[in-house]
């Protein structure tokens, strides 16, 4: 539970949830992570890191130069360190205690929304799928992508509800592993849950293992598919789908599934037909393609991380070092999300990211004023010119004689 005493500064209150946390301490006292520490504490590490993402410091100098502010270096406890120190430290951090905090606020974050029912027939939506971040190929030389380039991907599980999106689970690959590789370890197996992902994870044979054990999913089918139509439903007036119907996928004799799907017919925002497919014969035609649309919640994800959280370049040249900061960026996201939830607050969450980023050596009860604080001046932004108002006023001056209406 987070501590109320608005007293406190605002870095203590947004890190308050991995500064109480048992099982965090736990760890770290089992993995002795601090056993030979003289300067920088494990926790100190991640919250440096997390300010230096979120403030996008670039390089690991600008982080410790942060320490020079004196307010700051006491919020934090900690009055120099190196970027040689830093560095190490990060090199050297088990990735399972990063991973571990994720997977706790990731719990809190779930607890505050109450993850209600999407549908009636869908309890939990996951969306499934992957993000590239290059990298210069001589120094990340273990991350070959192509001839010029390296390259690290994110395989992420999205959980979404009517109340929000949460990262639910990450894995971290070499950029040239394809995207369903890793889709096993994402797919959620229980009965109630519906995984959606896109045309990068299409595979017949996992499909027809899924249809086995149960597992619903929906996903795009790509342009080459072989499709056998074997029953198609009428569609209902007035939604956006155009077919809907019972199919088997694959060639005969090679890759043709054993069990049969329902394919769906429908129009992006700008129109652009597309395809689905699913193991699904339960939902309706038109949940079933609003809840594919919902996948585009996984774009934003990426986009956001990548523009606010300084994912796109790392402070460190090892697999671990640039594991660690991804995973310190997503906690630094749920912190965020955290703060926003128990806040009640309605606006943006990059709103929060710059007013803490501001805030952080304040008071929490002088953030929070800031966050909350009305505008004092509301515009109602550039109003339109009806002319046709105009032209009935003065088409009525000039019928009641009053030809000087129109003089200047």
């Amino acid at each position: 539970m987070q501590d109320k005493d608005t007293t406190k500064s605002t870095l203590f209150q947004v890190f308050y949830p991995i500064i109480a946390n048992p099982q965090y301490h736990q760890l770290l006292e089992q993995l002795e992570a601090d056993l030979y520490v003289k300067k920088m504490s494990t926790t100190q590490l991640i919250e440096l890191l997390a300010i230096a993402q979120l403030k996008q410091f670039p390089s690991l100098r600008d982080i410790s130069n942060s320490l020079h502010d004196d307010q700051f270096n006491q919020e934090i406890a900690l009055d120099s360190i190196s970027a040689s120190q830093i560095s190490r430290r990060l090199r050297e951090l088990s990735p399972e205690i990063c991973r571990m905090l994720f997977n706790a606020i990731k719990l809190q974050i779930g607890m505050t929304i109450g993850f209600g029912t999407l549908t009636a027939n869908v309890n939990q939506l996951y969306i499934i799928d992957a993000s590239t971040i290059s990298l210069c190929l001589s120094r990340y030389p273990w991350a070959v992508f192509r001839k010029t380039k390296s390259g690290i991907k994110l395989h992420l599980r999205l959980k979404f509800t009517k109340e929000g999106a949460v990262p639910d689970d990450v894995i971290f690959t070499p950029a040239k592993q394809a995207d369903k590789t890793q889709m096993d370890s994402l797919v959620v197996e229980e009965t109630d849950a519906l995984n959606v992902f896109d045309r990068g994870y299409v595979d017949y044979k996992k499909f027809d293992s899924y249809c086995e054990k149960g597992i619903r999913f929906v996903t795009r089918l790509k342009g080459n598919a072989v499709i056998e139509v074997v029953k198609e439903s009428p569609i209902p007036q007035g939604i956006p789908i155009t077919k809907d119907c019972i199919v088997y996928l694959g060639k005969e004799g090679t890759t043709k599934m054993q069990h049969p799907l329902r394919l769906l017919e429908t129009t992006d925002a700008n129109g652009k037909r597309f395809i689905i497919t699913t193991n699904d014969f339960e939902l309706s035609a038109e949940e079933l393609g609003d809840i594919y649309r919902y996948r585009w919640q996984i774009e934003l994800f990426f986009k956001w991380i990548k523009q606010h959280c300084h994912v796109k370049h790392f402070y460190g040249l090892s697999f671990t070092a640039v594991e660690n900061q991804l995973l310190i960026a997503l906690i630094a996201y749920c912190l965020l999300l955290l703060l926003k939830l128990k806040n009640g607050y309605q606006g943006s969450l990059l709103n929060i990211k710059r007013i803490v980023c501001s805030c952080l050596c304040e008071l929490f009860n002088s953030f929070l004023e800031k966050l909350l604080r009305r505008p004092k001046h509301r515009s109602r932004g550039r109003q339109k010119i009806n002319h046709e108002a105009m032209y009935q006023k003065v088409l009525l001056e000039v019928m009641n004689g009053n030809p000087d209406y129109l003089m200047v």
